[in-house]
């Protein structure tokens, strides 16, 4: 039985890998000039880089969404819902705010990034892991004080972008709204870096995520250091959300939308297939909404008002959903 449900997701899996891949193809090549040559590099070398930032967003966030899940064992509260996202803003508003514009800390693109990822990880891995600590995991607990940690942030920020001079707002700006026509390209290999040493840093850590599930109690029983897995986890966490926000900017409820429409379609307590399915969801999503809003809507409507409108419904559609079960 398990093997039948083994192959059966396999199958699932290969199916969602052939719908990104036509959805690349389909997003790199409608409405292109083939028979000019520059035309077409041209629009080769305004997609592509838009391309691989939406395939390596999808990648930090779906994967976070379902270890975070794993992590506060419940599949209703992500990353973004928890105020990351307003953390990362608010991270990167102060550095602006207090080393100015025309630092390096602000001009140079890695530079910048390399101190959003350091402030943001230290600060969210105290905060969070303090946070759940305390909480011991309830969700209740821990979506009102996130909610509260969240308008914290928000308003901290605010009040730095009152009193901050009107032209470092202006260049500000463009790095706080989520927005695939204004992708930040020059960190892509940068990104590329982090994930993948976050990967291999904790490698044996996301082994544990099948035991992790399992509650606190019954893990610590198999062996499993509790407290520095969940920490390790949450900094890994931490660091992909600050990828995919520096990247494209914040992006309210997508690691929701896709997580949990994974653990619909897989029903599995594997996460290697988990998180692959989030992972390839949240491609599809990304990419064929990309697709749509540049050549239906005409850039008149960015992708992420969608996801956020279709988040939030789906999220109260969970919540009810949930109730009922219980």
């Amino acid at each position: 039985m398990r093997h039948a449900a083994y192959r059966s997701n396999v199958k699932k899996l290969t199916i969602m890998a052939f719908l990104v891949v036509s959805a690349a193809l389909l997003y790199l090549f409608v409405d292109v000039n083939f028979a000019n040559e520059k035309l077409f590099a041209y629009s080769m070398k305004i997609r592509t880089p838009k391309l691989i930032a939406m395939l390596i967003t999808a990648f930090a966030i779906g994967g976070a969404s379902i270890v975070f899940q794993s992590i506060i064992n419940n599949t209703i509260v992500t990353p973004c819902l928890l105020g990351m996202n307003s953390l990362y803003t608010l991270v990167h508003t102060a550095v602006v705010f207090f080393a100015g514009s025309g630092s390096i800390l602000a001009v140079n693109a890695n530079v910048s990034f390399a101190m959003d990822l350091l402030l943001m990880g230290v600060t969210a891995t105290v905060i969070y892991s303090y946070m759940f600590k305390k909480t011991k995991h309830n969700v209740l607990y821990v979506l009102l004080i996130g909610t509260v940690l969240s308008s914290f942030f928000s308003s901290i920020q605010s009040s730095l972008l009152r009193v901050m001079d009107p032209n470092e707002y202006d260049s500000l700006l463009a790095t706080l709204v989520a927005s695939f026509s204004n992708i930040n390209t020059e960190i892509i290999i940068f990104s590329l870096i982090v994930l993948a040493l976050v990967i291999f840093v904790l490698r044996r850590d996301l082994a544990l995520l099948n035991v992790i599930t399992l509650g606190k109690a019954q893990a610590i029983n198999l062996g499993v250091d509790y407290d520095r897995t969940i920490r390790r986890l949450l900094l890994g966490v931490t660091l992909c959300i600050a990828v995919a926000t520096a990247m494209v900017g914040p992006i309210s409820f997508l690691g929701l939308i896709i997580a949990n429409l994974s653990r619909q379609l897989l029903r599995t307590y594997r996460h290697s297939q988990l998180i692959l399915g989030s992972v390839l969801f949240g491609m599809v999503v990304l990419v064929a909404g990309q697709l749509i809003v540049e050549q239906v809507f005409v850039y008149s409507v960015p992708v992420s008002v969608f996801i956020t409108i279709g988040g939030g419904i789906y999220f109260l559609y969970l919540l009810l959903a949930n109730r009922r079960v219980s």
